[in-house]
């Protein structure tokens, strides 16, 4: 049984962690066969923290649909570099970027990212 504050959320995100630049050409490769999401989220940033929340609050995607990738800014800033010279996207905190025939689909940053819309866009 459900308590008074609780919330059916239906699917949750699957998170995968973004952790070497290695990764970025199997994302490429991957994203063939489906789109690939990678957000990127500064820890120390309580807009990222918030944004990253809403998404998670709002997400109805099913896993099978696309992968999930998660990149700490702080641990991990030469990634997001690499990210921003490969796919020629400005670098932004926090940021969804999303790939699909190995190209972008779809960016967006701060206030922009949403679940809803990210599902529309795949």
């Amino acid at each position: 049984m459900m308590g008074l504050f609780s919330k059916d959320k239906g699917e949750t995100i699957n998170w995968k962690i973004l952790e070497t630049e290695a990764q970025l050409k199997e994302f490429i490769a991957l994203s063939k066969r489906k789109p690939i999401a990678i957000f990127k989220h500064s820890t120390r940033c309580s807009l990222s923290s918030m944004v990253k929340s809403r998404l998670e609050r709002g997400w109805n995607i099913n896993d099978n649909d696309i992968e999930m990738y998660y990149l700490d800014l702080l641990n991990y800033r030469n990634i997001s570099d690499k990210i921003a010279s490969v796919f020629n996207v400005e670098h932004q905190s926090p940021q969804l970027i999303v790939l699909s025939q190995g190209d972008v689909l779809y960016h967006a940053s701060h206030g922009e990212i949403d679940a809803g819309i990210l599902k529309n866009s795949i």
